[in-house]
């Protein structure tokens, strides 16, 4: 899957993938991993979600990329910020404001000196966006790019894949572990169990999907100063 695909989906308004309220599983899950007002969070892949303002509101400055200029002006549009943009390095342009720094470009030209300040990852719609390389690849380059003390909700999905073709993917919980375990501590925190598909995928026939949420950490468990 190329960045061209992601930028189309956005310059043609195909966005399924866009929630228009605040992520419920963000809001009954976060306090897992008990970061302190003032943590940096990092939102890979962020678009312009809504998440990311709730996590500014509970003082949590928020640091994201994205391939899609479209998506970075929307979501500063929409916050009602006037966003001041530089250059950085790896081709990655930078629009600051209002507690944000969204970086807009490949996830992997991000290094660990853009990450620095990072102490939570919010991961709702990354690593379920990708096929089955990328992801290997995309849990590789967090372990790299992330500070020695981090911790990652990350909100993931089960269906039969037989029945819908990504994205989102399926991805269930042995990937996850594989992908994440050999630099990670991972603990699953919930699982929905079946549940009927919304309407969005059973357009695409899927008719039962699972949503699974994980905290994923290393370092001091749960705790930063």
């Amino acid at each position: 899957m190329k960045a061209e695909f992601w930028k189309e989906r956005w310059e043609t308004d195909q966005l399924g993938f866009h929630q228009t309220e605040t992520n419920a599983h963000l809001k009954q899950f976060w306090a897992e991993l008990e970061a302190t007002a003032g943590a940096t969070v990092f939102v890979p892949l962020c678009g312009k979600s809504l998440d990311m303002r709730w996590l500014r509101s509970i003082g949590h400055p928020v640091i994201g990329v994205e391939i899609s200029p479209i998506a970075v002006c929307d979501f500063f549009k929409a916050a009602g910020i006037e966003a001041k943009t530089s250059a950085s390095d790896g081709g990655l342009v930078r629009s600051s404001g209002g507690g944000y720094d969204l970086y807009c470009g490949d996830f992997f030209a991000l290094e660990a000196h853009h990450l620095a300040d990072v102490r939570a990852v919010y991961d709702r719609a990354s690593l379920i966006a990708l096929p089955p390389k990328m992801r290997e690849r995309y849990a590789k380059h967090l372990a790299k790019a992330l500070p020695a003390t981090v911790s990652i909700l990350l909100i993931a999905l089960e269906y039969d894949p037989s029945r819908m073709q990504g994205p989102p993917h399926c991805v269930p919980a042995s990937e996850i572990e594989a992908l994440f375990g050999a630099a990670f501590e991972v603990e699953r925190l919930w699982s929905s169990g079946p549940q009927e598909a919304s309407e969005y995928f059973r357009a695409r026939g899927l008719d039962a999907s699972t949503t699974t949420v994980w905290r994923i950490e290393r370092g001091t468990t749960h705790r930063w100063t």
